[in-house]
């Protein structure tokens, strides 16, 4: 197990410096510059401008940039962002709750809502409600996120009026932020349940948006990972006992079928932090996608550089927390990696 562990460990450093580099030169090919775009439209001399240069390390070649940047890195230091002047690990803490908040609750719903689906379609296997659950995947997974959530807007926002548009609570809750979760907060700050009804009513359309394409994949590959188990020895010979089709489906093959589910919902944390980007921006959530798509529009290099390399280290940590629980959960993996 720990040389698993040392093996991705060391596979993430190429990793990690690839990612560094796409995201340092991609937002300098932007067009825009972050001098100009704080100068305001009025401008300023050329001396201004050069002064603002030298003070925020833009007069410098792009390689000295880069490798400053990865040498403060390497002490913990991700730099300063242009507009907030705090520090891009400081703003990064104080958002990454809201995201994870958001996130677990999408993935909650996905894996309490898709291993059923799955179970349902394996059971019911070439039937109508086969085709069915499968094709109601397959538009779930497809989906575009930002075109999804529109439509959840309008129906159950606009339309409806059940759910609030925006925003991670009411207005009228002036929340002290203890754990970063709004809808523990809610509770920690003393404003009972009216509160947590207000952080949970913000946290559905929001979550239901973000959780529709892991929800998908779960259900997917729960169908066709439980068909394959239908299939072996071990669940003939239980039939052939005579045990129910409960005790078959859900004691025998469910268990072991749900094995691989373990990467998927690993794989779909990678797919749930990109999909975070779109949908705070149209549910106006202020986790790190509202944060970074900001930055984008600012030219905030520090924070957008420093941003994606902090997301890359989560997904690489997650996936690497999946693969030792795929090696505990599946004896038969154990030396393969």
């Amino acid at each position: 197990m720990l040389r698993l562990i040392l093996r991705r460990l060391v596979v993430s450093i190429p990793t990690l410096i690839g990612v560094s580099i796409v995201a340092f030169s991609l937002i300098r090919m932007v067009p825009g510059d972050p001098v100009m775009l704080l100068l305001g439209e009025r401008g300023a001399s050329p001396e201004v401008y050069a002064e603002m240069q030298k003070n925020l390390g833009l007069d410098r070649p792009l390689l000295e940039q880069y490798l400053s940047f990865m040498g403060n890195a390497l002490t913990g230091d991700l730099g300063v962002s242009i507009h907030s002047k705090r520090p891009v690990l400081e703003e990064f803490a104080d958002r990454f709750p809201a995201t994870v908040e958001l996130g677990l609750f999408g993935m909650f719903w996905a894996v309490l809502l898709g291993i059923p689906i799955g179970l349902i379609a394996a059971v019911k296997r070439n039937t109508p409600l086969d085709y069915t659950v499968m094709g109601g995947a397959l538009v779930g997974y497809s989906m575009p996120i930002f075109w999804w959530g529109l439509i959840l807007i309008l129906i159950f926002s606009v339309t409806l009026g059940w759910t609030p548009v925006s925003g991670r609570i009411s207005v009228m809750y002036d929340i002290d932020p203890k754990t970063g979760f709004m809808i523990f907060d809610t509770w920690l700050s003393g404003e009972g349940w009216a509160g947590f009804k207000s952080a949970f009513s913000h946290l559905i359309l929001p979550g239901i948006a973000l959780g529709t394409i892991p929800l998908a994949a779960v259900a997917r590959m729960t169908r066709s990972s439980l068909l394959e188990v239908l299939r072996e020895d071990y669940i003939r010979t239980a039939k052939a006992k005579g045990l129910g089709a409960y005790g078959v489906v859900v004691v025998h093959a469910l268990r072991n079928a749900l094995i691989p589910i373990i990467t998927v919902v690993g794989l779909m944390v990678g797919a749930v932090l990109t999909g975070a980007i779109l949908t705070e921006t149209i549910f106006s959530w202020p986790g790190i996608g509202k944060w970074l798509v900001n930055s984008v529009t600012a030219r905030d290099y520090p924070v957008i550089q420093g941003g994606v390399l902090l997301i890359s280290i989560v997904v690489i940590s997650v996936n690497m927390v999946v693969d030792v629980l795929y090696q505990v959960v599946n004896p038969m993996m154990r030396g393969k990696a």
